[in-house]
């Protein structure tokens, strides 16, 4: 496998449109729900507001994009206080299997460090099991427990009605 060095941007508001495009594909592949009406004002937050995260642009050798990757920033008692999530690591299907998901691993530890977290989670689908190795392989714990989700909107309509 020939390793291309990995480039990216920071994403802005003006890049939305583009960041939907490539949400839907990611979303598409591993079969998570996409809602727009709950995903375009998460994004707006994450790109207007700079204390939220950030999200990252990878760019391919000719500047064109080639991914995203969102890094989200989170609270816990149990990891020390303020921690990362990489939230979404997407590469295009033409972009994978040359090393660059190590490297944006690399790249988001880095800018997590520098955001003054000591700590970076992420989730990955069961199904998804190429992520998965990667993730181990590049020094990730699976600490033996399952996400679980509540939709309080969801559970408040109900309760209204």
């Amino acid at each position: 496998m020939q390793i291309v060095p990995l480039d990216f941007r920071v994403a802005t508001v003006a890049d939305t449109e583009l960041l939907i495009g490539l949400m839907q594909a990611f979303y598409a592949e591993d079969k998570l729900d996409f809602d727009p009406a709950r995903v375009r004002p998460a994004l707006a937050a994450l790109l207007e507001e700079p204390r939220n995260g950030e999200v990252l642009l990878w760019l391919a050798e000719d500047g064109s994009v080639i991914g995203y990757a969102a890094l989200a920033m989170g609270f816990s008692l149990e990891q020390g206080g303020h921690f990362a999530l990489l939230d979404e690591l997407y590469f295009s299907h033409a972009a994978r299997g040359r090393g660059r998901g190590k490297q944006a691993l690399a790249i988001l530890e880095q800018r997590a460090n520098a955001r003054g977290v000591a700590r970076m989670r992420l989730e990955v689908n069961h199904h998804n099991e190429l992520a998965r190795r990667m993730y181990l392989a590049t020094g990730y714990v699976d600490d033996t427990r399952d996400l679980l989700t509540l939709s309080l909107a969801e559970r408040l309509k109900d309760a209204r009605a």
